[in-house]
């Protein structure tokens, strides 16, 4: 049975898909009758036999070799287009934190959009979400992985703008769609310019080629950067990250797929790449350079922010900056498992604070406080998903945070230093939201807030329970480093900044320390408030100078190509009224005017064959012997 579950794991996709499918019919205006709950019912079951198959595939699989499925698809001109999957234990095991995530944030949305109209219609979203990363996870080739990616952008564009009928809604979806697009065009040139190098889009086959490509290091460097740019969209990276922000005006539960698994997806695409990225060092050097920047940077905004969907987006752009450094190095066990860690932790964290957001008044974390008393499962939620993201022992970002800093600690120690900072800001963003939301005393805006029904209350305990246990399944995967290698330097750094972060910012914000704390200087204050005013930076740069050449393409469109179809057809219009007047209807005079034009047209055509001859017979040239 296990090994039949395993032959056909690449199936897995097809169960999101025929849910998503079969939950178009109750969208609004094709069956009412029964309301929209069944759409949400065969998504559910859909998705938990997806779960179950891959769970079981995955045993199956387990320390075994990589198998490899190809299905035909095009071959024409030399171009063969072959849909290839890859079938390993860590592929098997990202559909599983796949379809196991979804299945919690299905069940999650069945309490929080229970009175919601456009249930069939996210729920079908949702289906083809789950698909696309289940197929993308499988996927062995370059070219399709991009294709695959092209439908996640849009499936985040149609998400994002659920609710099209609020304005806000509507321009986030439209702002996160064409922030993403911008990097997924450089990703397309990335990919066709990298065929002619290499002649396949084959992840193992790439590998293979860049183990012995010979390629001029412009070429190569600019193909890498065309190549890192998509990735840089998916994962939120300076200066493509403002789309994570706009996104958040979707629902939550699609929230919770988009910053534990769907900001991922770049990440794996980047993980494959990393063969033919590493060939360039420029390449390389700009990855760790624009993760240093997007770590630190994101964790700096977080700590300023007073939205509470914000406080954790940038959390999660600061995070995969942390994977771009992974892979820039060219530590792929690492990044591996810092994607990993950080999808249970992000998404524990969005469920613990989907709650708050439902039934209160509020997002503002300033106007919040006093829930702990009130909300206790989510409080527990919310300090198990901290823990999980930094350097706690014994959670699971720990091991991470120990492996990335472990490998750079001999050949990059200054990116260490890096990554404790990013640890010790993040255990003091973390630590503050919770401080603001939980701690203190009841405000107006929190005295009456409840904790949420069990349909989102259930599938957080469960997640909840796997993050504390997520130490004992990385054990025996034999996952974990060996502590006995490990650096005990770099244990103490980072186990030390997380307790001074979370200690020193605990005493602040859950003490009797008058809020909101600010910093000493205004202008550093508004700097991290204002996510160091990239958003003005887009408008006076990019936005202003795309305005500008619209309107110069506006008035070359109005002024000369139209003038010069209007002087065309202006000039028809008189050489037609001039004509009526000289013709005389007779066939014979229309004749010799057609023979007249074709005889001259003809004299011109023939005129460097003849000409010459005939002006020396007429004027002869002397010549002297």
């Amino acid at each position: 049975m296990a090994q039949f579950l395993l032959e056909t794991v690449w199936l897995v996709p097809c169960y999101a898909l025929i849910g998503g499918l079969l939950a178009v019919p109750w969208s609004p205006g094709i069956i009412r009758k029964t309301g929209p709950r069944p759409a949400g019912y065969i998504n559910l079951v859909m998705t938990f036999l997806a779960f179950v198959h891959s769970a079981i595939a995955l045993q199956a699989t387990w320390n075994h070799p990589a198998q490899e499925v190809f299905i035909p698809w095009l071959s024409t001109a030399g171009l063969d287009l072959t849909i290839a999957l890859e079938i390993s234990s860590v592929s098997v095991g990202a559909l599983v934190v796949i379809t196991g995530l979804n299945l919690l944030a299905q069940i999650y949305a069945i309490g929080y959009m229970e009175m919601d109209w456009g249930w069939g219609r996210f729920y079908s979203l949702l289906g083809l979400f789950e698909a696309g990363l289940c197929a993308l996870v499988l996927c062995n080739n370059l070219f399709f992985s991009y294709v695959i990616l092209e439908v996640l952008t849009l499936g985040t564009y149609l998400l994002v703008g659920l609710w099209f009928s609020q304005p806000l809604v509507v321009s986030g979806a439209r702002d996160a769609f064409l922030t993403k697009r911008v990097g997924d065009l450089f990703l397309l040139m990335g990919v066709l310019a990298l065929w002619p190098l290499a002649g396949t889009w084959s992840y193992p086959e790439l590998a293979e080629w860049a183990a012995t490509a010979n390629v001029n290091p412009t070429t190569m460097a600019l193909v890498g950067l065309a190549l890192i740019a998509g990735p840089m969209g998916k994962c939120a990276q300076f200066p493509l990250h403002l789309w994570l922000d706009e996104a958040m005006e979707g629902p939550v539960p699609s929230t919770i797929l988009r910053n534990s698994v769907v900001v991922a997806s770049g990440a794996w695409v980047l993980i494959k790449l990393q063969p033919v990225l590493s060939l360039s060092p420029i390449v390389s050097s700009a990855m760790v350079g624009i993760g240093v920047v997007t770590a630190v940077g994101a964790s700096l905004i977080a700590i300023a922010q007073i939205d509470l969907k914000r406080c954790q987006s940038y959390s999660v752009s600061a995070y995969m900056g942390l994977v771009f450094i992974a892979v820039g190095t060219q530590q792929d066990e690492a990044a591996l498992l810092l994607v990993l860690t950080h999808a249970i932790s992000a998404a524990l964290l969005v469920m613990s604070t989907g709650g708050i957001i439902w039934n209160s008044i509020t997002q503002d974390v300033t106007q919040l406080g006093g829930l702990w008393t009130r909300r206790p499962i989510s409080a527990i939620a919310f300090i198990v998903g901290t823990l999980g993201l930094i350097g706690f022992p014994p959670l699971g970002s720990f091991w991470a945070l120990v492996k990335l800093s472990d490998g750079l600690w001999e050949t990059q120690p200054w990116l260490v230093g890096v990554v404790i900072t990013v640890n010790a800001l993040t255990a003091v963003s973390l630590t503050r939201e919770f401080g603001l939301i939980f701690g203190g005393k009841a405000t107006q805006m929190s005295q009456r807030s409840p904790e949420a029904h069990w349909p989102m209350i259930l599938p957080m305990v469960i997640l909840l329970g796997f993050s504390l246990h997520l130490p004992l399944v990385l054990q025996s995967l034999s996952l974990l480093p060996d502590w006995a290698t490990l650096n005990k330097d770099v244990v103490l750094l980072l186990i030390w900044s997380s307790i001074s972060g979370c200690s020193i910012t605990g005493v602040v914000y859950l003490g009797n320390i008058p809020k909101p704390i600010r910093l000493p200087w205004k202008g550093l204050q508004d700097l991290f408030a204002y996510d160091f005013y990239t958003p003005k930076l887009y408008r006076i740069t990019i936005i202003f100078g795309v305005a500008k050449i619209s309107q110069l393409a506006d008035m070359i469109d109005r002024f000369v190509v139209d003038g010069i179809v209007n002087l065309v057809g202006l000039f028809s219009l008189l050489g037609g009224e001039s004509l009526k007047y000289s013709t005389s209807g007779q066939t014979q005079f229309y004749a010799l005017t057609v023979l007249i034009g074709v005889s001259i047209l003809g004299m011109w055509v023939a005129w460097p064959f003849w000409g010459v001859q005939f002006l020396n017979l007429i004027f002869p040239i002397s010549t002297v012997g």
